[in-house]
């Protein structure tokens, strides 16, 4: 039979598998709440995994243990990786450090500076590589900084430097 007919991948995954999360290139600096929210996530895959695997009844569970084994590669391939940075009192905004900042319409906000994978905007959580951590990282109580926006540079001045540990 010509290989015409014949619906083989060739090479890579096949067509139905799930891709695997993207990896970031930096360092995987996270701090001691990140080291346990990766702990946290991967034992809630486990359970979730083993829930799926034992219900009879789930109709996609092939699907499901697929998306769950790739969320579990990520994770467990995130905590083998982890480099945990602890934050220590410095007058420097540095990794872990929760900042507060002044824009110059006088808003105040404040914002965490913590790993990749515990970023979460809403929460005021950014990520270190992020362009407004990286404007800030350096920096000291006072300074004004320029936060680089795609809708516009906006300076900051550095209000304060929080204990991460009384939040």
């Amino acid at each position: 039979m010509s290989r015409a007919f014949v619906k083989e991948p060739d090479g890579g995954p096949p067509e139905d598998e799930i891709p695997e999360r993207r990896v970031s290139e930096h360092p995987n600096h996270v701090t001691p709440a990140g080291l346990r929210q990766l702990e946290d996530e991967i034992g809630r895959l486990r359970a979730e995994r083993l829930r799926v695997a034992a219900d009879e009844d789930e109709a996609d569970a092939g699907e499901r243990l697929a998306h769950l084994d790739r969320e579990l590669r990520y994770f467990v391939g995130r905590l083998e990786s982890a480099v945990l940075v602890a934050h220590r009192a410095t007058d420097e905004v540095a990794f872990g450090a929760q900042v507060r900042v002044r824009g110059s319409d006088g808003t105040e906000r404040r914002f965490a500076i913590v790993g990749e994978d515990e970023a979460d905007v809403a929460s005021g959580k950014v990520s270190y590589v992020s362009p407004l951590a990286q404007a800030l990282l350096g920096a000291h109580v006072g300074d004004t900084v320029t936060w680089q926006r795609p809708a516009g540079d906006l300076q900051l001045t550095i209000v304060a430097l929080d204990d991460p540990d009384t939040q």
